[in-house]
C-alpha cells in the first residue's frame, strides 16, 4: 500500500505493507532516534510524539497515522555548528538533559525528552509530580529518574524565561557531617527530590585538577540527545537479511528428526540452519578471559535441548516477518525427557542435563552430578571459632533469578567486508573476547574477525555474554549476506541470561560482648542450563560479602570464615554476569543476619556492624584462599571509609532521631489520617481516628564492600595521538555502556594533557584498531583502563614537552608545565598544543606523537558503602513502599560526580527492584510466567523513593588519581537495608525476596 506520512513537517510518501508498524516505518526512513525496545509500547524507548501527543510507535500501525503531524527527536534540536553553516542549536529541553547528566546509555533519552515536550507544551510550570507522572511511559534501566526529572524541570525554567533553575551538581563537604536534613514530617516542597545533589567528602589527599574531579558532560551526550545512529539496530546495509531462533517449547528433549524442507520453500527465506549443518564445537558464552574459568558444554546448535527457550534451529530471510512464518513452517520432532526444574533436586537426580562427550570440566565440575562449579573455602579455624562462641546463630535466606532488563535487547549485525573479513557488529560489553571466542566456533581465525561495539543501549552484564553473535555470523557465512539478530523482549526473558538465584544458609559465632568469632555461609546457586559463570558468579558472593565481617580483636587478626557453595544445572534458562556479580546475592543473607544477631543480643545494629568490620591495613581474608580458579595472591585492604560513610549516611537520613521511636514508626498513619480528614471536609488540623492505624514506617542499614578488577588477569589498554590542532584522539578498548567510562578516561588523560575534555576525542571499542581490553565488568573500567589512559597520556606528555623546549630553545624539559592548552615555560614563555602539533607533524624533525600503554593492576581494592532505606508497610495488606534511599559510598576519589552519582542513583533503582518486584518464574514443565514488561514490574518514574548520594573520598594509592570503583557497589545493600526496615516497621523479618505483600501479609499472620 502507499501512504503519505507527514514527519518533522515533511511528506513522505512511502510504499509499505499493511502490517508495518510506524515504528518500522520511521525507522526505515532512518528516523532512529525511536527505538525499539519491546512489542507493547511498554518499555516506551519507541514514544514519538502524534499530533503532539506521546505515542508508542510500535504499537500502532503506520497508516494509522496517515493526515497526522509526526514528531520524531530529530527535528527538535541539532548541534549549533555544522561547517559554516549554523543552526538555532539544541532545544532547551536536550541541552538541560546534556548539562544535567541526565544521559547514560541514552536509549531511552529521545523518548523521554518528547514525553517532556508534550507535557511542557501544555503545562509550562509543572511540579515534580507532573514531571514523574509524564516521563512515567518511558522505562529507564541506567538513571533512577532523578537527573532526567532535573533536567525537564530545568529546561521548563528556561522556556518559560525564568531565572535558571541552577540546582548545583556538586554539594562539596571540606568537614565533618552535619545534620542538614529536615527531620520532620511536613510535606516536602515540589523540588526537594530533584534538589537532591551528590555531596562530595574530600579526602584529605584530594587535589585541585583541571578537569579531574569535575561534573563534566559526557563525551557522548550530544549525539544521544539528538538521537544520531549510534546504537547497534541503527545500522544498514544493502542486502539486510533478518534472523529469527526456532526455540525449544521443552525443558528437556531430545531432537529425533527436524524438517526444514517447507520453511526453505518460502519465498524470501535465504537459509535454515539447523545443528547437522554446523561444526560441531564446544564452548562456554561466558564473555571472560582466556581460559574461560568454568566448564565448555554450549553448542551453537545441538541435538538436544535443555530449557525452554534453548535453540532448535536458525533463520534468515528477506524479513522478520518472512523469518517468523518459517519459524512456524520447520516440523520437529522431539523426544521429551524428564527435566530438573529445582535446584534442590539437580545434585541428587538421576538425570543428566549434560551427557555429551565432547564437555570439557573445569577445576571440580561434575556433569555427572549435575554440578557445574563446587567452592569449598576455609579461612582460620571455624569449627574452633564456633566452639569458643557464646551463641550461635543459624538461618536459611533465599534470593531469586532476576533480569538485566536493558532497554535495547541484544542485537548483532554480520557481514562480510571487502576483505573477506567476518564484520560483527554488536551490543556488547566484551568486544575482544567476542571475537576470541568466536574464531573456532565459525571456523575463522581471530584475524579475520573484526568486532566492532557501538553505543551501548544498557547492559548490567546481560551483555556480557557471547549469547547471538555466532547465530547472525553462521547465517551470513551460510548466505554470503548481511544479517541482522534482533532479540524480542520475550526472548530476552526465556533465552537471554539471569542472576543466579540461590539459597543461602548462614551460621554465625558470637561472643557476648558483640565479637563475630566465626562466620559460615552455604550457597546453593541455580545456574540453569549452561555453566557460563557458575564458578565466579557464586565465588564473589562469597569472596566480597564474607570478607566484610571478620570478627574483633584476636579475631581480627586471624578471621574463622567458611564459604562452602555448589552451583547445580537445572533445565531453566542460563543465569550468568548481572551487575554486582554474585555480590547481592551475599548481602542480602549477610546483612539480614548481622541484623538479627544484633537485635537478638540487643547490640546497636551499627556498633555491631562496625565492630567487626575489615580495617584498613588488614588483608582481604580471601585473598589468602581464593581467586577465581587462580592461585591465590595475598592483598592488603588500604583504604577503608565505611565509617565515615556511616556518619555521613546516618545524619542525612535522620537514624538518630528515627531509630526506635515509636512515635516516628507510627507517623505514616498519622499523615494519612490527617489527609483523609481534610478530604471529609473536616478543618485542617483536626484528627479524627476514622480507622484503625494500618501502617508503620520503618529505618534499616546494611553495609557493604565490592572489588575494584580482578587482579593479575584484568588488562586495558590505550593509545593516545596528537592532531594537527592540538587536539588528541584516545582509543581505548574499554567498554562504554553508558556508564560514562569514555567521559571519565578523556578526564584523566586531559588532566596529564594540560587541554580541556573537547579535545580529547575517544573511541571505543574496535577490535580492529583500538587497544585490547578485558571489557566492562567487574566494576575495572576507571580503574584499569584509566590507569592505562593516564600511561598514554604520560607518554604523549612527555614528548610534547621535549618539543616545546626545543621550540623555546631550552636545556632541559621536565619543569614545562601543561596547562589551558599551552606548554608553559617556568620563565612565562608559552607555545601551545597546536603549534607543537603543526610542528611535529609538518614542520621540524617531523614526528606522530603517540603514545601506547597498557595496565594490569595487582590489588583489588575495594569500595565500601552505607545504605540506608526508610520504608512504609501496610500491616493489612503486607504493601511495602520504599519512602528513601541514601547510601554513602567510599570509592576513592571520584572522577567526575555528575557521572558517578548517576551510576549510584541507577544502582540503587535496579537494586529496588531485586528488593521488592522483580522476580523470574517458572512453571511446572519450565515455562517462563514473566514473559514481558507487565508481569516483570520495573520501578517508573512516578514510583520512585527519595534517592540521595554521598562520596566519602579516600585516596586508594594503587591508581594515579587515587580511584576505586563505584559501578556495583550500589546493588549489594538495598534489598537488606530494605529488609532491615520492614522488620523495623512491623517486627516480623521476610527472608526471601523480593519481599512481596503476600510475604509480608503471611509472615504477619504467622507473627
Amino acid at each position: 500500500m502507499n501512504i503519505t506520512l507527514h514527519i518533522n513537517g515533511i511528506d513522505y510518501n512511502i510504499d509499505l505493507a499493511p502490517s508495518t508498524t510506524l515504528l518500522a516505518a520511521l525507522r526505515g526512513l532512518g528516523f532512529h532516534g525511536v527505538k525499539f525496545g519491546d512489542e507493547g509500547g511498554l518499555s516506551g524507548s519507541d514514544t514519538i510524539l502524534l499530533n503532539g501527543k506521546p505515542v508508542n510507535a510500535g504499537s500502532i500501525l503506520a497508516a494509522q497515522a496517515e493526515g497526522h503531524k509526526v514528531a520524531t527527536i530529530e527535528a527538535l534540536g541539532e548541534h549549533p555548528e555544522q561547517g559554516w553553516k549554523l543552526t538555532d542549536g539544541l532545544h532547551p529541553l536536550q541541552k538541560a538533559f546534556v548539562e544535567s547528566g541526565a544521559i547514560q546509555c541514552g536509549y531511552c533519552t529521545p523518548a523521554q525528552i518528547l514525553a517532556a515536550k508534550s507535557l511542557l507544551e501544555k503545562n509550562p510550570n509543572p511540579t515534580e509530580a507532573e514531571v514523574r507522572e509524564a516521563i512515567s511511559g518511558v522505562l529507564c534501566r541506567c538513571t533512577g529518574y532523578l537527573k532526567p526529572v532535573q533536567a525537564v524541570l530545568k529546561a521548563a525554567a528556561e522556556l518559560r524565561g525564568d531565572a535558571p533553575l541552577e540546582l548545583g551538581s556538586i554539594l562539596w563537604d571540606f568537614g565533618a557531617p552535619k545534620d542538614d536534613s529536615p527531620q520532620d514530617d511536613a510535606p516536602a516542597s515540589n523540588l526537594t527530590g530533584v534538589q537532591v545533589r551528590p555531596k562530595v567528602v574530600l579526602s584529605p589527599e584530594s587535589k585541585v585538577y583541571q578537569t579531574v574531579g569535575k561534573p563534566e558532560i559526557k563525551v557522548d551526550a550530544v549525539k544521544l540527545v539528538q538521537g544520531k545512529p549510534a546504537f547497534t539496530a541503527d545500522f544498514e546495509k544493502r542486502g539486510m537479511l533478518h534472523a529469527k531462533v526456532l526455540h525449544s517449547p521443552h525443558a528437556h528433549a531430545l531432537i529425533k528428526n527436524i524438517d526444514t524442507s517447507k520453511a526453505k520453500a518460502l519465498d524470501g527465506v535465504a537459509a535454515v540452519l539447523t545443528w547437522q549443518d554446523l561444526p560441531r564445537v564446544v564452548y562456554s558464552t561466558a564473555g571472560q578471559s582466556d581460559p574461560i574459568p568454568g566448564p565448555l558444554d554450549a553448542f551453537s546448535l545441538d541435538k538436544k535441548v535443555r530449557f525452554v527457550g534453548d535453540r532448535v534451529a536458525f533463520v534468515a530471510a528477506e524479513t522478520e516477518e518472512i523469518a517468523e512464518q518459517a519459524l512456524a513452517l520447520i516440523d520437529v520432532e522431539y523426544e521429551i525427557l524428564p527435566a530438573v526444574l529445582k535446584s534442590t533436586e539437580s545434585m541428587t537426580s538421576t538425570i543428566k542435563i549434560h551427557d555429551e562427550p565432547e564437555y570439557v570440566n573445569f577445576a571440580d565440575s561434575n556433569p555427572d552430578k549435575n554440578l557445574a562449579a563446587h567452592i569449598r573455602i576455609d579461612i582460620g579455624d571455624v569449627e574452633k571459632g564456633f566452639r569458643e562462641a557464646d551463641v550461635i546463630f543459624e538461618a536459611f535466606y533465599e534470593v531469586p533469578k532476576v533480569q538485566q532488563a536493558h532497554i535495547e535487547p541484544h542485537v548483532v549485525v554480520t557481514y562480510w567486508d571487502e576483505d573477506d573479513r567476518l564484520v560483527i557488529r554488536t551490543s556488547t560489553q566484551v568486544p575482544f573476547h567476542v571475537r576470541r571466542m568466536m574464531a573456532p566456533v565459525l571456523g575463522l581465525p581471530v584475524k579475520r574477525i573484526r568486532v566492532i561495539k557501538p553505543r551501548i543501549g544498557g547492559g548490567f552484564g546481560g551483555k556480557q555474554e557471547v549469547l547471538m553473535e555466532d547465530v547472525a555470523a553462521h547465517l551470513t557465512i551460510a548466505t554470503k549476506q548481511p544479517v541482522m539478530y534482533e532479540y524480542t523482549r520475550e526472548e530476552e526473558f526465556i533465552a537471554a541470561r539471569s542472576r543466579h538465584p540461590m539459597r543461602v544458609q548462614m551460621k554465625t559465632g558470637v561472643k557476648k560482648d558483640g565479637t563475630i568469632t566465626a562466620n559460615s555461609m552455604y550457597a546453593l546457586s541455580d545456574t540453569g542450563a549452561y555453566g557460563c559463570h557458575a564458578l565466579t558468579v557464586t565465588g564473589n558472593t562469597g569472596h566480597k560479602a564474607m570478607a566484610l565481617y571478620v570478627g574483633d580483636g584476636e579475631y581480627r587478626k586471624a578471621p574463622n570464615i567458611r564459604f562452602y557453595a555448589d552451583v547445580v544445572y537445572t533445565n531453566t534458562p542460563p543465569a550468568g554476569a548481572f551487575r554486582g556479580y554474585g555480590v547481592p546475592q551475599g548481602y542480602w543473607p549477610l546483612d539480614r543476619h548481622m541484623e538479627k544477631i544484633a537485635r537478638a543480643m540487643g547490640l546497636d545494629p551499627i556498633d555491631f556492624r562496625l565492630k567487626n568490620a575489615i580495617h584498613p591495613g588488614e588483608y582481604h581474608p580471601f585473598s589468602t584462599a581464593w581467586n577465581e580458579g587462580r592461585d591465590p595472591r595475598p592483598e592488603i585492604i588500604h583504604t577503608v571509609g565505611l565509617e565515615q560513610c556511616v556518619a555521613q549516611a546516618r545524619a542525612a537520613i535522620g537514624w538518630d532521631d528515627k531509630y526506635g521511636n515509636e512515635e516516628w514508626r507510627n507517623s505514616a498513619s498519622k499523615v494519612e489520617s490527617d489527609a483523609l480528614s481534610v478530604s471529609k471536609g473536616q478543618k485542617s488540623g483536626m484528627t479524627f481516628d476514622l480507622r484503625p492505624s494500618t501502617k508503620r514506617k520503618g529505618i534499616g542499614v546494611a553495609m557493604v564492600m565490592q572489588g575494584t578488577a580482578i587482579p593479575y588477569l584484568d588488562m586495558g589498554g590505550a593509545s593516545i595521538k596528537m592532531n594537527d590542532d592540538g587536539s588528541f584522539n584516545l582509543l581505548v578498548g574499554a567498554t562504554d555502556l553508558g556508564t560514562g567510562s569514555d567521559t571519565v578516561l578523556a578526564q584523566m588523560a586531559a588532566e596529564i594533557l594540560g587541554v580541556p575534555v573537547d579535545d580529547v576525542i575517544t573511541y571505543s571499542s574496535d577490535t580492529d584498531f583500538t587497544p585490547f581490553d578485558k571489557g566492562a565488568y567487574a566494576s575495572s573500567t576507571t580503574y584499569i583502563s584509566g590507569t592505562a589512559a593516564v600511561n598514554a597520556a604520560k607518554i604523549v606528555a612527555e614528548r610534547i614537552r621535549v618539543r616545546a623546549a626545543m621550540m623555546l630553545k631550552l636545556d632541559k624539559h621536565d619543569d614545562i608545565k601543561l596547562e589551558n592548552k599551552q606548554a608553559i615555560a617556568p620563565d612565562g614563555r608559552s607555545v601551545s598544543m597546536a603549534e607543537i602539533a603543526l610542528d611535529s607533524l609538518h614542520k621540524n624533525n617531523q614526528e606522530q606523537i603517540m603514545g601506547v600503554a597498557s595496565y594490569v593492576s595487582p590489588v583489588s581494592p575495594p569500595p565500601f558503602a552505607a545504605q540506608f532505606a526508610e520504608v512504609t508497610v501496610d500491616t493489612e495488606t503486607g504493601a511495602v513502599t520504599v519512602d528513601r534511599l541514601v547510601m554513602a559510598v567510599d570509592s576513592g576519589i571520584i572522577i567526575n560526580p555528575q557521572t558517578a552519582s548517576g551510576q549510584i542513583e541507577g544502582g540503587m533503582t535496579q537494586a529496588l527492584g531485586y528488593a521488592v518486584t522483580e522476580e523470574m518464574r517458572y512453571d511446572e514443565k519450565g515455562n517462563a510466567i514473566e514473559r514481558d514488561f507487565d508481569r516483570y514490574h520495573l520501578f517508573r518514574a512516578d514510583e520512585m523513593p527519595e534517592l540521595e548520594t554521598i562520596f566519602v573520598e579516600t585516596f586508594e594509592p594503587s591508581h594515579p588519581f587515587g580511584v576505586k570503583a563505584v559501578a556495583e557497589i550500589p546493588m549489594d545493600g538495598v534489598a537488606p537495608a530494605v529488609g532491615n526496615a520492614i522488620l523495623d516497621a512491623i517486627g516480623v523479618n521476610v527472608d526471601e525476596i523480593p519481599v512481596t505483600p503476600e510475604k509480608v501479609w503471611k509472615a504477619l499472620k504467622n507473627k
